[in-house]
């Protein structure tokens, strides 16, 4: 097959508006700039012909979601999209704009459905949990509750169901990380304060606003309070107001706040650089890292000196060793 030129290309403006499975071809123009040649008509007429003559290879949807570009999920779903196998890098997408990706009970069932199946896939070694839109989450479907105020059983339900995807955010086998670009209030804030990593771009904003409408943001204080220091909680959980993403890293909130155009390179940045290392050790490090959190000092040294002559047993461990010592690079079998 012939090489088609990208020319300054704004993928992400492009996905909706041009990118169609039953394309043959796809051009894509963009703006003008002092540093890159026009394209002519007549050589885009020249490409046109050769690909019009050229034999065209059968594919799979799977080899055009891989080899071009991921395809955009459907409004009010969650999208898995590999990014890329071979890191095995994952990315969860939370694509209901419309509703401010609200954590509705249905927008929930499906994140746990997604999470249990990542759980098990000997593929997956990191998971980025990003979101379409200018809000990344805006908390519970506020419109759904209202519907229900007489329902103690649905409410219960609700926050349940939120208190187990969270859980299983900390419980995955696997390190995950918050892409966050826009607003995370609520239970959107606990989103990302369940994540084991987190970066925004500078715009985002974050807050536990349920005290300011009457009902305090109990359960997002659980994975907050367990993300910074107790006074930054209160003063979040307390005031109810926004603050930015320059604040929420000062306070330990995400890791690292960055120009809009930089977040996608920093965040599968940090994702490729954990990728690389051994899934099995991943696996080991993240479960002790949260369990002994929750012990007193003694019995975490205990606990962890087990789980370390533990991790010496592993294959991956000996061969990172080896290669160490060696000075070559670890041949990981993951396990």
């Amino acid at each position: 097959m012939s090489t088609l030129r990208m020319i300054q290309c704004n993928i992400n403006a492009l996905i909706n508006d041009f990118l169609h499975d039953e394309n043959r071809v796809v051009v894509l123009t963009g703006p003008e700039k002092e540093s890159v040649k026009p394209v002519s008509e007549e050589e885009v007429l020249a490409v046109l012909s050769e690909v019009e003559n050229a034999e065209i290879e059968k594919y799979t949807e799977e080899e055009v979601r891989e080899n071009l570009i991921t395809e955009m999920p459907a409004a009010g779903s969650i999208k898995d999209s590999k990014v890329n196998e071979e890191l095995g890098i994952t990315t969860l997408t939370l694509n209901q704009p419309e509703k401010k990706n609200s954590l509705s009970m249905a927008m929930l069932e499906a994140l746990s459905e997604e999470l249990a199946i990542i759980a098990s896939d000997s593929e997956t070694r990191v998971v980025v949990l990003a979101a379409h839109g200018n809000v990344f989450c805006a908390g519970h479907d506020l419109r759904a509750v209202r519907e229900q105020f007489d329902s103690h059983e649905f409410q219960l339900a609700l926050f349940n169901q939120c208190s187990k995807v969270m859980q299983q955010i900390v419980n995955l086998p696997k390190p995950v990380i918050a892409r966050v670009a826009g607003v995370a209030t609520a239970a959107g804030c606990q989103l990302v304060a369940s994540c084991d990593l987190a970066v925004a771009e500078k715009g985002a904003r974050f807050a536990t606003p349920g005290v300011n409408i009457g009902l305090f943001c109990s359960t997002p204080m659980v994975a907050l309070s367990r993300n910074v220091s107790r006074k930054h909680a209160m003063e979040m959980l307390l005031t109810g107001e926004l603050i930015d993403a320059a604040r929420a890293e000062q306070i330990g909130l995400i890791n690292r706040a960055v120009e809009p155009e930089a977040l996608d390179e920093t965040v599968y940045g940090m994702a490729t650089t954990i990728a690389a290392k051994s899934g099995h050790t991943l696996k080991i490090g993240k479960e002790a890292f949260y369990k002994q959190l929750e012990m007193p000092l003694a019995h975490a040294y205990d606990y962890t000196a087990n789980v370390m002559a533990e991790n010496m047993q592993a294959n991956d461990a000996r061969e990172g060793i080896s290669a160490f010592l060696d000075k070559r690079d670890p041949d990981w079998q993951h396990k």
